[in-house]
């Protein structure tokens, strides 16, 4: 039988929750680290990031990323777990 709107909506709060944890797959396999820096630093952040997991040799990527009211940005990288 097909999951019912809540049932679905409630699996998806869940994984968002665990997703936001140090080191937690949200339930895809991957790895996933926030960050919010100043501009500057958040390049660089993701500069040094993908240096260490090359998007081609992990499938590394930015998630998201949203501009702070303060100018900071806020990011989430991505990369399975194999990288380490």
């Amino acid at each position: 039988m097909a999951d019912r709107p809540r049932d679905l909506a409630e699996r998806m709060a869940r994984r968002r929750k665990m997703a936001g944890k140090p080191g937690h797959a949200a339930g895809d396999g991957y790895l996933r680290e926030t960050f919010t820096l100043p501009r500057a630093a958040a390049r660089e952040r993701a500069q040094a990031f993908f240096a260490r997991y090359p998007k081609a040799g992990y499938m590394s990527a930015v998630e998201t990323w949203r501009e702070l009211p303060g100018g900071d940005i806020e990011f989430t990288m991505r990369r399975p777990p194999s990288a380490d």
